[in-house]
């Protein structure tokens, strides 16, 4: 193990030491400097050997190792190489700078970076480390970052030591570090190979776009690989560009933040991206509009097959798209215990879900523009931050909070404010809310869209459920466009579908039975709740999209429900939507109709109440022996069966065409 001065206040910089020198001040061992023309001789080369370096236009200067200068000059043409198997980066009084990414059909899909033309003076560095070539999918991004730590500890021929400030860096731990960047598509800290590594008290600025957060490249932190382990406590990260996320995990890693502040702001999108964006996840650096969103960056991001981020009295948070993300992942699992998640820009998520991935949500205060969670496949529980619950978490995930940890995470509700839905499921999967847990939105409060969504409430310890347009489930059709598939383009796509809502009226399929539960329905259980609100079922089925028909079916138990319960014929305020009316995505307006191939089946359990509060239309209705369904005061409730009136018994079951009508 070597100890090696470097540039900045107060740092200690530890590694062992590899094939070629990082850490490098300007009183080491002469500069090496290997021109490319017949310019060695000049006065201009003699002038780089000592305090300046210039690079005319038209030259290329080779360094074939790490360099220091007080000045430099790049003028338009100029380049600077380094040998194959080598990258290089340039730091100015400690601050990466000058990358600039190429155009995204450029070599390594638009992922190579050179050092801008310009004037640089100050303490300059221009490191030449070994190569981290990273593949994704048929792509390849050339890694750059200020510490490379595998199952060794610190590679120091991999690291940018000269954009470490102050602080200490060992082989198992940074404390007290500072990492800038302005320039582009630069990483901070890197842990991969099963290594294990604890930051502590990090701030990490970085200014300027990254390239891909589905590897992680432009990423302020990243751990990746079986069995590596990667602690952030008391970071602060504040990151602005595209895709320069804060965190990532991936390929199985364990990441556990804690005590952190996190907040990712959006860049400038370069100008030879596709105006309605692509869903080719090697270039896609906004977020896809069918989500009814805008934005180009996400705070964090979780990848892989069962990997692990966790993330513990911390606060999370993005300008637009997302500040949790789960994508491109597998059995993976997303944990935020005591923790604020928001999005500060108006539109946004609060996570995300994909690939079987199990997130749990306790304790948490979420501020989102649009949607706490978009689901398209997974189990979701925002419940209360117990002792037990945390502990039980403590020791499954491998969090590593000690006693006293333990103790100071003091119990709290989860409370979800979001400017739009707190669900939107595009894929089947679960959500389960209890404990305390309080629910506000400003529109539906479960939006599904066509799929096996399911939700459960148990609403014994004060969970609540307040939608702001009085709609607490809504399962309609599908209103996302299709990516198009292009050609002679980098990306295999572009996002320039169209969504064009049908006309006319659903035909009856005669396959689909309305009148009985489905594997494929959507499903709504809610346990010792008082719920206001309306519940519809607007798919059309017989056919249209490919779907003969789907039910919601709705179970309420110990629980009192007031509003339309009801099969519906639901209207966008537009009749297609493209790129231009993305924020029109997911909003509708509902017209109780008789059933078709939407069935409604309610079931009223035991001690259940059930206030209609207009005309609903079922194609099925279960009453335990202790449940009513009722009227508004002063009026009344009539129920007729396939066009006959019926009187509502307790204890009693109806199907065919139910009609309640209130009068």
């Amino acid at each position: 193990m070597t100890r090696t001065s470097r540039p900045g206040p107060d740092v200690t910089y530890r590694a062992r030491p590899r094939a070629l020198l990082v850490a490098v001040a300007a009183a080491m061992a002469p500069t090496l400097i290997a021109p490319a023309s017949a310019h060695a001789a000049s006065t201009k080369a003699a002038r780089r050997a000592a305090a300046c370096i210039e690079v005319a236009a038209g030259e290329t200067l080779e360094l074939t190792a790490t360099t220091t200068a007080s000045c430099l000059t790049i003028e338009e043409g100029g380049v600077i190489t380094v040998p194959d198997g080598y990258r290089l980066s340039l730091t100015v009084n400690g601050v990466e700078t000058g990358s600039r990414l190429a155009a995204l059909t450029d070599g390594y899909g638009g992922a190579a970076t050179a050092i801008a033309a310009g004037s640089y003076t100050g303490t300059i560095v221009l490191t030449v480390a070994e190569a981290t070539d990273l593949a994704y999918d048929d792509l390849t991004f050339p890694f750059r970052q200020a510490i490379y730590v595998d199952a060794d500890g610190v590679d120091e021929a991999k690291s940018v030591p000269s954009d470490v400030r102050g602080g200490t860096v060992t082989d198992t731990a940074a404390s007290d570090i500072t990492l800038l960047s302005n320039g582009e598509a630069f990483n901070g800290v890197y842990v991969t190979g099963g290594g294990s590594y604890t930051l502590t008290d990090p701030k990490i600025a970085f200014d300027g776009n990254g390239r891909c957060d589905f590897i992680g490249y432009g990423a302020s932190v990243v751990g990746t690989g079986a069995g590596t382990r990667l602690v952030l406590d008391g970071a602060t990260i504040s990151n602005v560009g595209v895709v320069r996320t804060a965190v990532i995990a991936d390929a199985s890693a364990n990441v556990i933040v804690k005590n952190s502040t996190l907040h990712c702001a959006d860049g400038v999108v370069p100008d030879e991206y596709p105006t309605a964006g692509t869903g080719d996840t090697r270039y896609m650096i906004t977020v896809p509009w069918m989500l009814g969103l805008s934005g180009n960056v996400r705070t964090t991001n979780l990848l892989g097959a069962s990997t692990k981020a966790s993330f513990i009295n911390s606060s999370i948070s993005s300008e637009k798209w997302g500040a949790l993300s789960v994508d491109g992942g597998s059995y993976c699992t997303l944990t935020a215990i005591n923790s604020t998640i928001a999005n500060t820009g108006g539109q946004g998520y609060g996570s995300y879900a994909i690939g079987n991935v199990t997130e749990h949500f306790l304790g948490c205060t979420f501020d989102v523009g649009d949607y706490a969670l978009i689901h398209w496949g997974a189990s979701a529980h925002y419940g209360n931050s117990t002792a037990a619950a945390v502990a039980a978490l403590n020791t499954s995930l491998e969090l590593g909070l000690t006693s006293a940890e333990l103790s100071a995470l003091t119990e709290k509700p989860t409370v979800v404010n979001a400017g739009r839905f707190m669900v939107l499921w595009y894929a089947a999967g679960s959500v389960a809310i209890d404990g305390g847990t309080e629910v506000n939105t400003g529109e539906t409060t479960f939006m599904c869209k066509a799929v096996a969504g399911s939700v459960t409430v148990n609403g014994s310890q004060g969970a609540t459920i307040n939608p702001g347009n009085g709609v607490v489930f809504q399962l309609m059709d599908t209103d996302r466009p299709s990516s198009v598939s292009v050609s002679g383009k980098a990306w295999k796509t572009e996002t320039t579908g169209t969504y064009t809502e049908p006309t006319g009226s659903p035909t009856k399929s005669s396959s689909w039975v309305t009148t009985s539960g489905q594997s494929t329905d959507a499903k709504g259980s809610f346990t010792d709740i008082e719920l206001t609100g309306d519940f519809y079922n607007s798919v059309w089925g017989g056919g249209n999209a490919s779907l003969q028909g789907q039910n919601l079916n709705l179970t309420f138990t110990r629980s009192t429900v007031e509003g339309v319960i009801s099969a519906s014929t639901a209207k966008h305020s537009v009749s297609t939507i493209t790129s231009a009316q993305y924020r029109q995505i997911s909003e509708v307006t509902n017209t109780p109709s008789a059933v078709v191939n939407n069935g409604v089946l309610v079931t009223l359990g035991a001690g259940s109440t059930w206030t209609v509060t207009a005309t609903s239309y079922l194609s099925a209705l279960t009453l335990a022996s202790t449940a009513a369904v009722t009227a508004p005061s002063g009026k009344t409730v009539t129920l007729t069966v396939n066009g006959t009136t019926t009187a509502i018994q307790a204890g009693t079951t109806y199907t065919g065409a139910l009609t309640l009508t209130v009068a």
